[in-house]
Formats: structure tokens, C-alpha cells, sequence
């Protein structure tokens, strides 16, 4: 498993939907990049000015929002996984 480093999060993104409400099939192309993921692990967290470690606000297991474009895409293992930073973190999903 990648053990993220300062505040970095792994998470999977959820699969984009192929059909719209009307039932429509969508096109590869057409499909809107997902924006919400599950936390797989979770870094210790930043390190202030002060060299004090500041916790992190999510915790692997949470559902998120993250920003359209953030991250950085990596395989490992045969799977997709997404590295965000927290500051790409929009909003925990309850």
C-alpha cells in the first residue's frame, strides 16, 4: 500500500456514471471527470514554520470532494490512485 507523506492524501476516485437521468449512454469523451473519491490513507500532516506537525482533518475511510484537476494520477499495483494535497479537499461527503 503508498503511505503518503506530509499532508498528502491516496484516495480512489469514483467511477464516472454512463448513463445521465434520461438514460441517455454517454461517450468516453462526453463524461465529466468525477470529483468525489474515497480516503485510502492519509499523511501525517504538515509541518509548521515552528516544526510542529498539524493533524489532519480527514481520515482514511472518508467520502470527499476534491477540486476538478487536483492531484496527481499514479498506478501502483495493477490500480488507479489519486495523491491530493488537504488543501485540495473541498468538503468531507456525510
Amino acid at each position: 500500500m503508498l503511505k503518503p507523506l506530509g499532508d498528502r492524501i491516496v484516495v480512489t476516485v469514483d467511477k464516472e456514471e454512463e448513463k445521465t437521468v434520461g438514460g441517455i449512454v454517454l461517450a468516453n469523451n462526453a463524461k465529466e471527470k468525477p470529483q468525489t473519491a474515497e480516503v485510502l490513507a492519509v499523511g501525517p500532516g504538515a509541518v509548521s514554520p515552528e516544526g510542529k506537525t498539524i493533524a489532519m482533518t480527514v481520515k482514511a475511510g472518508d467520502k470527499v470532494l476534491f477540486d476538478k484537476y487536483a492531484g496527481s494520477e499514479v498506478k501502483y499495483d495493477e490500480k488507479d490512485y489519486l495523491i491530493l494535497h488537504e488543501k485540495d479537499i473541498m468538503a468531507i461527503v456525510e
